[in-house]
């Protein structure tokens, strides 16, 4: 199997809660805007927003009650100040606070907000994944 992750879907409770809350944060759907899916592109990746309970029965499996999924979304940025400055449009586009940004035991800084049907996104810098110019992470270890 070849490394790879091309789309990340997220089951949600209201397709067009969901959609403005994307859109609040600047996030561009791609055309043709579809009515019952949503499609973002990301850096080499997509993220896709398809109704919970259709995304269950697509997948065969029980739609069961929303808690922790035991994953969370990351989006790594360029300092500690723009950890702030995010966790703040976030939380004024509709999220939802978890954990306020702080200085954390792995020697970055992070936070973490859920989207309106409960998805953690961590906000996070870690000084020792930095980004290239187009915002893609480089792992080291």
């Amino acid at each position: 199997m070849e490394q790879r992750l091309t789309l990340v879907t997220l089951g949600v409770g209201d397709l067009e809660r969901s959609r403005r809350f994307y859109a609040a944060l600047g996030w561009r759907e791609i055309e043709p805007r579809q009515s019952t899916v949503a499609f973002f592109q990301l850096n080499g990746i997509g993220l896709s927003l398809f109704p919970r309970d259709q995304l269950a029965k697509d997948a065969q499996v029980a739609a069961g009650p929303i808690g922790f999924s035991g994953i969370t979304l990351a989006h790594n940025l360029r300092s500690e100040d723009a950890v702030d400055d995010l966790f703040a449009e976030m939380i004024a586009a509709g999220a939802t606070s978890v954990k306020a940004p702080q200085k954390v035991f792995w020697g970055g800084y992070s936070s973490y907000v859920a989207d309106p049907d409960g998805h953690l996104w961590e906000l996070a810098h870690n000084p020792f994944f930095p980004l290239d110019p187009a915002g893609n992470v480089t792992l080291t270890g």
